[in-house]
């Protein structure tokens, strides 16, 4: 069943419709849904399809070779060509055909790895023959920094050639509700919070299971399919992942800024900041700045993005040597909703994003944010939630988990914060 992603599909459609040239780039972490929804798009539609493989060059030219030859069914005595210029020149012949034709080629970096030279050819192929075409191109990776710097940036040979381009998220709650239709509204937040939203994670549970039981079956179980999913995904992504590890859980464990963080994980701080950066970049970490201040406040905080990675770090890893269900009744079930309490900050941001409530707002509302800072007065820290502020307005929000109705006093600190 395919669910969401309903802006995009219209999008490319739309493009696919225009009957012209199209270079689109798909990118974002893995398990997000990339290549299901380029086989939603692909249906009905004379298309190649060829998902590149972490291997040689000879290797992923025989795939694509296949996929290409297969249109036509011209597989026969043909089953690869030579080299990927004579491939390149065949794909020449069928952009010049007038017929639509889609090309997708999923993992793209690791073709790239395999030959390097891959994207200075496809940019010399749609400089003087595609882009007068009806071919519609996609390219689409996992690897975020390769997509951002070696397809997209201002360095790459294909610089400028895209015509569109799909970062894709994680489905926010009320996405990921479509895929809960068996659960209570608080269960479906809970479930949305350990799996982080992530399409592939949300097909695995279970509507005719309790929700206790499909988290113990994800990730207490030692062949759940999340016991291992942050370990195995930093090992696809980083060389040495061990202080990934530290850093993550020191961040998991409440330490969130750097010198918190560099002195629970015994990294000198230059090092931790790199590190830092480079799980930015894989979208595990954001750094964080209140709203009104600029990117290099001193009040830097550095908190998980993924929630996935911040259930995992915080329950399922100080756990591993006891791994059971009975760990998760003991010592993890009493704390869920205390690693809510973070989710539904989120939660409460994107509904005030959803179409029907945003117009209902006091003022055109840009980024929502958090507030923190000092109170000289009262001489302590306070905060403030979900914050936006729009010239001389602004709007200012508390988000409070809790199985109980809020009282007045809330909105009178909020007024007083203001």
């Amino acid at each position: 069943m395919f669910v969401g992603r309903d802006r995009e599909l219209k999008k490319l459609e739309t493009l696919y419709e225009r009957g012209e040239f199209e270079f689109v780039v798909f990118y974002g972490r893995r398990r997000v849904g990339k290549t299901t929804l380029m086989n939603e798009f692909l249906k009905d539609k004379k298309s190649a399809y060829y998902m590149a493989v972490e291997g040689t060059k000879a290797e992923n030219l025989a795939g694509l070779s296949k996929s290409l030859l297969s249109i036509k069914g011209e597989g026969g005595a043909l089953s690869s060509f030579p080299d990927f210029e004579v491939m390149l020149e065949y794909i020449d012949q069928l952009a010049r055909s007038g017929e639509r034709l889609v090309l997708a080629i999923d993992e793209f970096p690791y073709l790239a790895a395999s030959y390097p030279a891959i994207s200075s050819m496809l940019q010399s192929h749609i400089d003087h023959c595609w882009k007068d075409s009806r071919l519609f191109l996609i390219l689409c990776g996992s690897s975020m920094s390769f997509m951002e710097e070696q397809v997209l940036g201002y360095k790459s040979p294909l610089y400028g050639r895209r015509t569109a381009q799909f970062k894709l998220h994680p489905f926010s709650y009320f996405e990921a509700r479509q895929l809960l239709s068996g659960f209570k509204a608080e269960e479906q937040a809970v479930l949305y919070g350990v799996t982080g939203g992530i399409p592939e994670y949300l097909s695995r549970i279970h509507n005719d299971w309790s929700m206790d039981d499909n988290i113990k079956n994800l990730f207490f179980d030692e062949s759940g399919r999340l016991f291992d999913e942050p370990g195995n995904l930093l090992k696809q992504e980083l060389q040495d992942p061990s202080s990934y590890h530290s850093i993550i859980t020191a961040i998991a464990g409440g330490a969130s800024r750097l010198n918190e963080i560099a002195t629970k994980t015994g990294l000198a701080s230059s090092g931790c900041s790199a590190q830092i950066q480079s799980l930015i970049t894989l979208g595990i970490i954001k750094k964080e700045t209140p709203l009104t201040e600029g990117i290099k406040s001193r009040k830097t905080l550095y908190q998980l993005e993924d929630f996935m990675f911040l259930f995992w770090y915080r329950f399922v890893r100080p756990n591993l040597s006891g791994i059971g269900e009975t760990i998760y009744d003991i010592s993890v079930k009493p704390q869920l909703n205390h690693f809510m309490g973070y989710i539904f900050e989120e939660i409460s941001k994107q509904y005030l994003y959803q179409p029907q409530i945003y117009i209902t707002l006091p003022f055109p509302a840009g980024e929502f944010g958090r507030w923190w800072g000092n109170n000289p007065p009262k001489k302590c820290q306070e905060e403030i939630d979900i914050m936006v502020v729009q010239d001389s307005s602004a709007l200012f929000g508390e988000c409070k988990w809790r199985n109980a109705p809020i009282d007045m006093d809330v909105v009178h600190v909020l007024i007083e914060r203001g």
